[in-house]
């Protein structure tokens, strides 16, 4: 079983709204084989606890216009990883050396890394209003 097409779709969400924010190393991994809880894992990275936060900021406001709220935000105080779960999907924030000392990846690397570049990312809300407007 692999994840599920909305949850990829809330990953690129994620990714696309990260890498706004200049996150570096931004990835997802597909963790619905090996977590019953959820389907997908987001890994991004910064060199600043501000940037973990403007971050994080900007995945939450994202989701939150396709209709996904966080369940729960963890690590916000520090700024060093900040974990935030959309039940779907979970987006791991983290600052680079935590990034590299704790190394996500290589504790996941029996799942797959899902190619986001091939996903496509849903339209946000209001953009058709803009295209038309833009026609005009």
């Amino acid at each position: 079983m692999t994840a599920a097409d909305h949850s990829i779709q809330l990953a690129k969400v994620a990714a696309l709204a990260a890498g706004e924010k200049l996150a570096e190393k931004v990835l997802a991994i597909d963790v619905s084989e090996q977590m019953p809880l959820t389907d997908v894992f987001v890994i991004a990275s910064a060199p600043s606890e501000r940037q973990v936060g403007a971050i994080v900021d900007e995945v939450e406001d994202r989701l939150r216009e396709l209709g996904s709220k966080p369940i729960r935000r963890e690590g916000e105080r520090e700024g060093r990883w900040v974990l935030i779960d959309f039940g779907d999907i979970i987006v791991h924030v983290q600052h680079e050396e935590e990034r590299e000392y704790y190394a996500l990846e290589r504790l996941w690397k029996d799942c797959p890394e899902i190619d986001l570049a091939t996903v496509a990312a849903p339209a946000r809300p209001g953009a058709e209003a803009v295209d038309a407007a833009d026609e005009a």
